[in-house]
């Protein structure tokens, strides 16, 4: 659990953050902060900037101006050893799991540890015993230890997904960034998910800033809401107490077309709202 002295730490700081691409403006001015053991959620329509933002945070993407500050460090500024410092520190989970499916769960979990081992790995046996007990740990705790030396591809989508997670911890993160997680999942998948994400970050005092279609699920496993819209921020709120029709109605109030509306107000009735 995260200690009061920490619970107000700032790590993740973004200033006006701004992204182009060409032509197209990925994300308009973003400032935000986000403090540690806190669970943030991003909220927006395709295109609104969600997975650009998480990828600046790992120093997947470089921003066009503003700054970008994770866990105390210019992350735009960071090359070489520190730059995989920092990447050491930041556990990301992929919508596509980003398994190697022809080996085994325990085998892909490890590859989670590469940043601390030296030279390539080939096989179980070329990692230290002190690794392979510690995934197996990790295992263990998404409820996987029983197929730890199964093929990745044998799995159901959602333990799929439960073993990028154990392949996150291996690197005993001090934040966690999931890149819309579970919209591959079908519901009850889903809820497992993301329930498991909330109770590993509440353990381990975990920051996590999670990207996410589904609403209701946004509202029931997040600390804050932060909405997206053509890359700009146009909602931060706490989660609870926030009903999904608020969410769609502030979407709604910015929407600057007609077909706009008619699509949030589709998505609302269908359940299926892309946010």
């Amino acid at each position: 659990m995260t200690s009061p002295s920490t619970a107000t730490e700032t790590v993740v700081e973004l200033t006006e953050l701004t992204k182009h691409f060409g032509a197209t403006t990925a994300l308009d001015g973003v400032s935000l902060t986000v403090r540690r053991g806190e669970i943030v959620v991003l909220l927006g329509l395709s295109g609104s900037g969600k997975s650009t933002l998480l990828r600046h945070l790992d120093a997947l993407e470089n921003p066009t101006t503003g700054s970008v500050n994770v866990l105390g460090e210019d992350v735009p500024a960071l090359t070489g050893r520190r730059l995989r410092s920092l990447r050491s520190r930041v556990g990301f989970i992929f919508q596509q799991f980003e398994l190697v499916p022809s080996l085994s769960v325990l085998e892909n979990v490890l590859t989670g540890a590469l940043a601390e081992l030296r030279g390539p790995r080939l096989g179980l046996w070329s990692y230290p015993k002190s690794k392979k007990l510690r995934a197996l740990q990790h295992l263990d705790r998404v409820g996987l230890l029983q197929h730890a030396y199964q093929r990745a591809d044998t799995l159901s989508g959602g333990q799929q997904q439960r073993v990028a997670i154990a392949r996150a911890l291996m690197q005993n993160p001090s934040i966690l960034l999931a890149d819309e997680p579970v919209a591959s999942l079908d519901p009850e998948s889903s809820d497992q998910v993301m329930a498991l994400i909330r109770e590993i970050a509440s353990e381990q005092g975990l920051t996590v800033v999670c990207s996410l279609h589904q609403v209701d699920l946004a509202i029931a496993w997040a600390d804050r809401i932060v909405g997206l819209r053509h890359g700009a921020v146009v909602l931060d709120t706490p989660a609870a107490g926030l009903s999904k029709a608020e969410v769609m109605e502030i979407y709604g109030r910015v929407a600057t077309t007609t077909s706009e509306l008619e699509a949030l107000h589709t998505e609302l009735l269908s359940g299926t709202a892309a946010l």
